[in-house]
């Protein structure tokens, strides 16, 4: 097809027609408007089946939130229709490690940082074999990928995985909406013959208080962990002591780098699904439990808290994230919902032990409340944001916890040594026993 062209400037949103001088002060644009007319063969019949594509992409999603707002996007990865509760995560990079993080099932994810997907994807950066969340929500997509780890975009591997993403959409102002009111329920869809009353009534009828989402993404059979830390990878190699001790791991959710830590420190890792028996796992005579991360109310999962309350006493125990949780509650506390969590890899702790602040990944919705504990538990480290519990001890018992994840190591390593601090509960343990 032929096009014809016209030329004409346009002055703060004002198109005039060319030659005449837009206001004092005004910005002068060149705008170039084409109008095709039929292109015909050396025949002159005219050409057909000729399709031009358009050089940018259609606002064709929605994302709808139950408080009745509603936000234009643009759609990349899969297409479809999804609910799921909102939250925002401020870390910088690491978006392979939140896709591939089971904690974000029945969620939608926001990154606060405003470009994602520079360096594409890699298979060495997933933290399990599949992605869990509902869908995510950036600001600007990269159109181009810079790393040498990377084997596609984020795109395509969206795609692939069929996980909803929406970009060019006003990001800070949802982050403001969600500290304002909390965490929302919320609705992606592409499908422009649902109504924005229906995605709205979808996103009110669901709720993600009380379901029980750890038996979607634990393991279905216990199973052998053999993968270590790759050498270039590894760190704090100097201070294990050459022991190797057995690990049984309580399947919330977990991710890889836990196991991965685990290993480097000499442990044998059995990962057993989240409904194994606490009978069971003694028979097999461990050195210690873990019991992992994991997404969605701790108080949803009752027959988790049964088995860890099993176990107390036992062995020694080690939790992290949904683990300490469910530590909290067996331990004779509660929990309660967060307003909207805490979701980056920039949080600082406080090592009330020690007395050093700590730069912490999270992922939680749930925090357990120091005041319901019993006498003898020790809060052992605190949120420095917002002063909630962020680590337990009970030696009696040989129990610790964290609510955050020391194996993320979003840049600095400070959180690692508790894997150590597990080592030397389980040594100890032996030595006395």
């Amino acid at each position: 097809m032929a096009a014809t062209t016209t030329t004409t400037t346009t002055t703060l949103g004002f198109v005039l027609p060319t030659g005449l001088s837009p206001r004092r002060g005004g910005f002068r644009v060149s705008v170039v408007r084409c109008s095709a007319s039929p292109l015909t063969s050396s025949t002159g019949s005219a050409a057909s089946g000729l399709l031009v594509e358009k050089p940018w992409s259609s606002y064709d999603a929605r994302l709808v939130l139950e408080d009745g707002s509603i936000w234009p996007a643009k759609s990349f990865g899969a297409p479809g229709t999804r609910v799921a509760e909102l939250v925002f995560n401020t870390s910088l990079t690491g978006y392979q490690e939140i896709l591939t993080d089971p904690s974000y099932a029945g969620q939608f994810v926001l990154m606060t940082n405003p470009q994602i997907g520079n360096t594409g994807v890699n298979l060495d950066d997933e933290e399990s074999e599949q992605c869990f969340l509902a869908g995510l929500v950036i600001r600007s997509l990269s159109i181009s990928t810079s790393n040498w780890r990377c084997t596609k975009t984020l795109a395509d591997y969206l795609t692939e995985r069929n996980l909803m993403g929406i970009y060019d959409l006003d990001t800070r102002a949802i982050t403001r909406r969600l500290r304002e009111e909390g965490s929302l329920n919320g609705v992606l869809s592409t499908e422009q013959t649902k109504t924005d009353d229906e995605l709205l009534q979808m996103s009110r009828s669901w709720d993600i208080v009380g379901i029980d989402l750890i038996s979607d993404v634990s393991c279905k059979s216990p199973y052998e962990w053999v993968d270590k830390s790759d050498s270039e990878w590894d760190f704090n190699t100097n201070s294990r002591d050459g022991k190797s001790y057995r690990v049984i791991a309580y399947d919330f959710g977990i991710k890889h780098n836990i196991l991965r830590r685990l290993s480097s420190y000499g442990c044998q890792i059995t990962v057993v699904p989240s409904t194994f028996p606490a009978s069971e796992a003694l028979k097999m005579n461990p050195d210690g439990i873990l019991f992992s991360n994991g997404p969605g109310d701790p108080s949803a999962v009752p027959y988790a808290v049964e088995t860890v309350k099993e176990l107390l006493g036992k062995v020694p125990v080690y939790g992290i994230c949904m683990g300490h949780q469910l530590l909290g509650q067996a331990l004779g506390g509660k929990t309660y919902k967060m307003k909207f969590g805490h979701h980056g890899g920039n949080h600082p702790v406080r090592n009330n032990r020690t007395g050093q602040v700590e730069i912490s990944a999270q992922n939680h919705n749930y925090a357990v409340d120091p005041a319901s504990l019993p006498g003898g538990v020790e809060v052992t480290h605190v949120n420095l944001n917002d002063g909630s519990c962020a680590g337990l001890s009970f030696p009696a018992m040989n129990v610790m916890s964290l609510q955050y994840h020391p194996e993320a190591s979003p840049g600095p390593h400070d959180s690692d040594n508790a894997f150590r601090e597990f080592i030397e509960l389980m040594k100890r343990s032996k030595q006395s026993s």
